[in-house]
């Protein structure tokens, strides 16, 4: 129980980390002498020190001799920071005792082989299922290079997103609200169609004073987005890219990109089939660092409407869906969260996997992961 009350310490510290480590992972680290916590961190911030390095900064006595609890595997390879092995074996720590395995091809194994031939006491896999849960974005996006996708979306009991006329401020309550804000600063990236900037004029931003709003993602098939709406108005201050599937040649389209360019937004032309925005390719850009003027997205909080999360859904790219379900009966023709033409027998429905109930004020989130492993939303 010692272990275990140690490693869960860890994963509490690597929470801390949330919304700042993107891409990298979140991890904590423990070290432990004589049944006492001397030295304790988490990676706080992408370029800055990593857990175990933070760990041994705030050491009390020497760690000679001593274990160290890290959610992690440590790493072995120089990046923005020098490899947290070299520093374990520098202080001396006798035992490690590891939570998650390092996908990462840099790592994969090697950090915990040479801890091992320098004679360190490595145990793995200890309370790995806890420690994977803190790393799901980590984990895809450095084996897939691709943005791990998070559907989110507030409904009625009765599955809708607005009413007949349109009408969806506010379904859920300020609980939920504020969890969104949450879900907001978490991931890198949040995307939404033109139909939600038409209808809603959002600013798809962080309302919380001194968290990091998310790269704003806007996919617009034939360029539509107003030039005075507030996704444009404030392009200079949060990082924006317009997605579309025009011709490049076309000259309204060469037009327009130059005017959205010269108010501060970033304007590409991914185009796939029947006009539309190919969201598996701008998810390879994206993830590839590929659009200039935008950084490598790990990941992406999809507040798309009804449209888009169709779209999404065909193209295989959600990894989770996250549903508020607010306690309210609209009725009607209100639109739902995923609209296109939808399937023909329940036999054929994507599946999902339920994985967490949370009651958030007078509403629930249910949380929902894609069966199979490998994230794609599948078919019976």
């Amino acid at each position: 129980m010692t272990d275990r009350r140690f490693m869960e310490r860890a994963i509490e510290l690597a929470r801390q980390g949330k919304g700042w480590t993107n891409p990298n992972p979140l991890v904590g680290a423990v070290i432990v002498k004589d049944g006492r916590v001397i030295g304790e961190g988490y990676h706080a911030r992408c370029g800055e020190p990593h857990a175990e390095r933070n760990a041994i900064a705030a050491l009390t006595e020497p760690a000679e001799g001593a274990d160290l609890y890290v959610t992690l595997e440590p790493c072995c390879h120089q990046g923005k920071t020098p490899p947290c092995t070299e520093a374990i074996l520098e202080h001396k720590i006798a035992r490690v005792i590891i939570g998650s395995r390092d996908p990462n091809p840099k790592v994969a194994g090697k950090g915990a082989a040479i801890l091992r031939e320098a004679g360190v006491c490595v145990e793995e896999d200890f309370m790995r299922e806890e420690c994977d849960r803190l790393n799901p974005v980590f984990f895809h996006y450095i084996t897939e290079k691709r943005p791990y996708v998070v559907m989110k979306y507030a409904m009625t009991a009765d599955g809708k997103i607005a009413s007949r006329t349109g009408a969806s401020k506010w379904i859920t309550g300020e609980e939920a609200r504020a969890r969104v804000q949450e879900l907001r600063w978490t991931y890198m990236g949040i995307m939404a169609g033109i139909g939600t900037v038409l209808a809603d004029d959002p600013l798809l931003t962080v309302r919380e004073e001194g968290r990091r709003s998310p790269v704003r993602i806007i996919c617009d098939s034939r360029l539509r987005i107003p030039e005075d709406c507030r996704i444009c108005r404030t392009a200079r201050t949060y990082p924006t890219v317009v997605v579309c599937a025009m011709d490049e040649a076309g000259t309204d389209y060469l037009e327009k990109r130059k005017r959205l360019q010269e108010a501060g937004l970033h304007v590409v032309s991914v185009p796939g089939e029947k006009g539309q925005v190919d969201l598996g390719r701008l998810m390879e850009l994206l993830g590839g660092g590929d659009i200039p003027g935008i950084g490598a997205v790990d990941s992406i909080l999809l507040e798309g409407g009804g449209i888009l999360n169709d779209s999404a859904l065909q193209a295989g790219i959600v990894r989770e869906v996250k549903a508020f379900i607010a306690p309210k009966i609209f009725g009607g023709g209100g639109r739902t969260p995923v609209e296109g033409t939808g399937v023909e027998l329940p036999s054929e429905a994507r599946r999902l996997r339920l994985d967490k109930i949370t009651r958030i004020g007078g509403d629930l989130l249910l949380e929902y992961l894609a069966e199979g492993g490998d994230g794609t939303c599948l078919r019976e």
